[in-house]
């Protein structure tokens, strides 16, 4: 078992689907953040059998709807004073915006770079998306 230093104020990114939490990681741009932070990897779970996790010796600003697009079983514990003060559960969010491109080439987005790419959410079962 691997032993990571006790966060005592920060947040703890759990339940990322093993193999995605790079790209959560680099999403959030901790590769380039001034404090101390840690990626794990194929962690075991109970639930999936294996887990990412990332936390975060910092409390921060996160787009939760980003969080919840790239993978909806994420929860992020936000933690003050050594202990779990919040828990947020995600889900797939109604729109993106500015996280995936339109595939038309002649949509609008695409063209003119000061429109923003949003998305709103069409099927929940198919995590399916459709430009706005």
């Amino acid at each position: 078992m691997i032993n990571i230093a006790e966060i005592k104020n920060g947040l703890v990114i759990d339940h990322i689907k093993a193999g995605t939490g790079w790209k959560v990681f680099k999403w959030l741009k901790l590769d380039k953040a001034k404090f101390s932070t840690a990626l794990i990897m194929n962690a075991s779970s109970e639930k999936t059998g294996h887990k990412d996790m990332i936390k975060i010796d910092s409390i921060m600003n996160i787009d939760y709807s980003v969080l919840g697009y790239i993978d909806p079983d994420i929860t992020v514990n936000v933690i003050q004073d050594s202990k779990i003060a919040k828990k947020i559960k995600m889900s797939l969010p109604e729109k993106i915006e500015g996280v995936i491109q339109c595939k038309n080439p002649r949509c609008i987005t695409i063209t003119e770079h000061y429109v923003p790419q949003e998305f709103r959410l069409v099927s929940r079962e198919k995590k399916q998306y459709r430009c706005k």
